[in-house]
C-alpha cells in the first residue's frame, strides 16, 4: 500500500500547477466587473471583442454576456499552456505567427514571482509584468497590444493574490511538497500548490453559482486598500507562514479540519480583495471619456 501512495504521490505532483483555478480566475472577474464604470464594461468589452480566441470564450461560457466573457477572458493565460499554437520559452522553438498576438510564448515565469528567505526575488516576473501591463494599457494606442495585453493582466492580478504564487524558491512554491487531503476524495494526495490552487471550488463553475458564490464573499469580506504589485505581492508572501499544514498524517503532511477552514477563509479573503483591486485597476485604465477611448 504504502508503495502505491508513494507513486500515486510522484504522479499528481508532476501534475502541471497554475495558480487559482479556472473557478478562481472567474470569481475574481465577477467581482471586478461589479467595480467597473458603465464606459470602462464598454472599452473593455470592445479591446476582448478583438482577440482571436473570443469566439472559443463563447463556446466555453454558453454565453454572450459581456461579463461572463470576461470572466472567461481571465483563465486564457492558463489555458494556453496546454495549447499547441503556443510554445514554452525555455525549452521548444518558436511556433508560427498567429494573427492578433504579439507573441505565442506562454510565458510561464509570469504567473509567479519565487523569494528567498531574506525576501529576495530568485525567480519569476509576476509582479514586474502585472505594472509593465498596467501602464501598456494606459499608454497605447494600439489595438492589438490593448487586446493581447487585457487577458493577462486579468489573470495576474489574481496569480499575485494566491499565497503560494509569491512563493518559497527551495520548494518552487510548494511545488515539491506533497500532501495528504482527506477532504478531497477525487484527489486525495497533491502538491501543496496544487491544494491552493483549488481551494475556490470546481473548475468548471460559471453563469447562476459562481455569481451567487461571488455575492456571499462580498458579503462577508470588506473591501480592501488598493495599493500596488508591491503590497500585494508582500501579502501573499507573509501569509506563507500559514500556508503549509503543520499536522502529520500517515505519510505525509495532512490537511486537518483546522488547517482547511483557515485556508479556505484565507483564500476567500483573496479572492475578493484580487477582484475590488483588479477592477479598480482596470477603471482607472479604461474609464474615459469617449474622446479618448481605447481603438
Amino acid at each position: 500500500m504504502r508503495r502505491f501512495l508513494t507513486a500515486l504521490i510522484f504522479f499528481v505532483a508532476a501534475l502541471p500547477a497554475h495558480a487559482w483555478n479556472a473557478a478562481g480566475h472567474r470569481l475574481v472577474a465577477v467581482i471586478a466587473w461589479q467595480q467597473l464604470s458603465p464606459p470602462a464594461r464598454t472599452a473593455i468589452s470592445a479591446a476582448l471583442a478583438r482577440h482571436p480566441d473570443h469566439t472559443r470564450w463563447q463556446a466555453s461560457a454558453r454565453s454572450s454576456d459581456a461579463g461572463e466573457l470576461f470572466a472567461e477572458a481571465a483563465t486564457w493565460p492558463d489555458d494556453i499552456r496546454n495549447d499547441p499554437r503556443f510554445f514554452d520559452e525555455d525549452r521548444d522553438p518558436p511556433t508560427p505567427a498567429l494573427p492578433g498576438f504579439p507573441d505565442t510564448a506562454r510565458h510561464k515565469r509570469w504567473h509567479y514571482v519565487d523569494l528567498d528567505a531574506a525576501g529576495k526575488v530568485q525567480s519569476g516576473e509576476l509582479d514586474r509584468q502585472i505594472e509593465r501591463l498596467s501602464k501598456l494599457l494606459k499608454t497605447s494606442r494600439n489595438a492589438e497590444q490593448i487586446t493581447y495585453a487585457l487577458p493577462w493582466l486579468l489573470h495576474l492580478v489574481g496569480d499575485i493574490h494566491q499565497p503560494l504564487h509569491v512563493g518559497r524558491h527551495g520548494d518552487e512554491g510548494g511545488n515539491q511538497v506533497e500532501i495528504e487531503n482527506p477532504f478531497n476524495k477525487r484527489l486525495p494526495f497533491s502538491s501543496l500548490h496544487l491544494y491552493w490552487d483549488d481551494l475556490p471550488g470546481p473548475p468548471w463553475l460559471r453563469g447562476q453559482r459562481l455569481d451567487d458564490i461571488a455575492s456571499r464573499l462580498l458579503a462577508r469580506y470588506p473591501a480592501p486598500e488598493q495599493g500596488n504589485a508591491s503590497l500585494w505581492r508582500q501579502e501573499s508572501h507573509d501569509l506563507l507562514a500559514t500556508a503549509y499544514p503543520g499536522e502529520q498524517g500517515s505519510l505525509l503532511p495532512i490537511i486537518d479540519e483546522d488547517f482547511q477552514r483557515a485556508s479556505r477563509n484565507t483564500a476567500n479573503r483573496r479572492l475578493v480583495a484580487a477582484g475590488y483591486r483588479l477592477g479598480r485597476l482596470l477603471d482607472g485604465i479604461f474609464d474615459v471619456p469617449v474622446s479618448g477611448a481605447r481603438q
